[in-house]
């Protein structure tokens, strides 16, 4: 049963941000009269302050990773034990897309299709990579009781300082190329970008080890 609360947890919180990030997308690009500057802007303050309250209710449940790539990581590191780590991928994928298909739901949309917003290139699939690699470099480096405002800083940066504008997660892949909105992502983009996020997490995970003294990292497993 502790299993599948934390399962449930992460479902829940990574259905929650998508529907966050799509809902506002969708509610920007509604008032913003073509202006994606101030589309982008909207789009970022309602993720940020999702993320921080996202991960403040739920890490005390399940860690708040609402990411695969953040959950592999913390498998690896022995944070997240290892043969609960594909029950974590499924809830954040299946949370992806419930948050993706309410959305469209509350705003009237039809609730189930597949995005034409194309996001190709190397330089956008560079973006994604370091955006991973610095958003685990982050979540590593957190202090206790600060992940919350110093990943919802991070992603709020990295929107406007990435090509991308910093996805960083698989799963958020996965539910926004089921939007056909100012969020989305064309479902062939898709892989390119998630192989790009798990080599960003790879280096992000080396970079921490690199710059990080041995007291760090038995801080880390205290």
């Amino acid at each position: 049963m502790n299993h599948l609360r934390k399962y449930l947890a992460e479902l829940v919180g990574t259905a929650a941000l998508l529907c966050a990030v799509i809902g506002s997308g969708i509610m920007a690009e509604n008032l913003s009269s073509g202006n994606n500057g101030v589309a982008l802007i909207a789009n970022t303050l309602a993720t940020v302050f999702a993320l921080y309250v996202l991960i403040e209710a739920f890490a005390p449940l399940s860690g708040a990773h609402f990411n695969p790539a953040v959950s592999m990581v913390m498998a690896y590191r022995r944070e997240l034990p290892r043969d609960m780590l594909i029950g974590y991928i499924a809830a954040q994928l299946l949370g992806a897309a419930f948050g993706a298909w309410l959305a469209h739901a509350m705003f009237g949309l039809d609730i189930f299709q597949w995005s034409a917003k194309v996001r190709s290139g190397y330089g956008q699939y560079l973006a994604e990579a370091v955006a991973t690699a610095g958003l685990i470099f982050v979540i590593l480096r957190s202090e206790a009781g600060q992940a919350s405002t110093m990943v919802a800083c991070y992603i709020g940066a990295a929107y406007w300082f990435t090509a991308s504008t910093s996805f960083a997660n698989p799963a958020a892949v996965f539910g926004r190329m089921m939007s056909n909105t100012f969020a989305g992502i064309h479902p062939g983009n898709a892989l390119c970008f998630m192989a790009a996020e798990f080599i960003g997490a790879f280096l992000g995970l080396v970079l921490y080890h690199l710059l990080s003294s041995d007291a760090d990292h038995n801080n880390s497993k205290a």
